[in-house]
C-alpha cells in the first residue's frame, strides 16, 4: 500500500467552521429580522381590521374615528411591544349607509438591537383595511 496518497485531514474541521460561521451567522440574523417584521406585519393587519370593524358599527363619524383608534391600539399592544410609534388614521369621508370606512395603521419596527451590517435600524410596516357600513341602518 502506497502511503503517499493518504491525506491527513487534521485541522479540516477548523477550516470548515471558519468558512461556515459567517454564513450561519447571516442566516440566523436573517431569520430574526424576517421573523420580527412578519410578526409586526400580522399585528398591524389585525389592528387595522379590528379598527375598521369597530368604526363600521358606530353611529357617527366622530365616534367611528375614536373607536377605530381605540380598537387598533388595543390590537397593537395586546401581545407584544415591538411596534413603536404607531400611526392610526381613519377615513370617514364615505361614512353613510352603504358607504365604507377605511382604517390605515403604520408601525415603526425597531431592528437596532440586531446591529449588524446590512440591517437597517428600523423599518415601517403599513396596512389598510376597508369595512362596509350597513346600507339599512341610520347614520347620524
Amino acid at each position: 500500500m502506497n502511503h503517499r496518497w493518504i491525506r491527513r485531514e487534521e485541522g479540516s474541521l477548523m477550516v470548515e467552521l471558519a468558512v461556515m460561521a459567517p454564513v450561519l451567522f447571516a442566516l440566523v440574523i436573517s431569520i430574526l429580522v424576517f421573523g420580527r417584521v412578519s410578526e409586526v406585519r400580522q399585528e398591524v393587519v389585525e389592528a387595522s381590521r379590528a379598527g375598521a370593524q369597530a368604526a363600521a358599527v358606530l353611529p357617527d363619524p366622530g365616534s367611528a374615528q375614536q373607536g377605530a383608534a381605540d380598537s387598533a391600539v388595543v390590537g397593537l399592544f395586546n401581545e407584544s411591544h415591538i411596534c413603536s410609534d404607531p400611526h392610526i388614521s381613519t377615513d370617514v369621508s364615505h361614512f353613510y349607509p352603504g358607504g365604507y370606512v377605511t382604517v390605515s395603521v403604520a408601525c415603526q419596527v425597531s431592528l437596532s438591537d440586531l446591529s449588524t451590517p446590512g440591517v437597517p435600524g428600523s423599518t415601517t410596516v403599513r396596512a389598510s383595511t376597508t369595512a362596509p357600513i350597513d346600507p339599512y341602518r341610520s347614520v347620524t
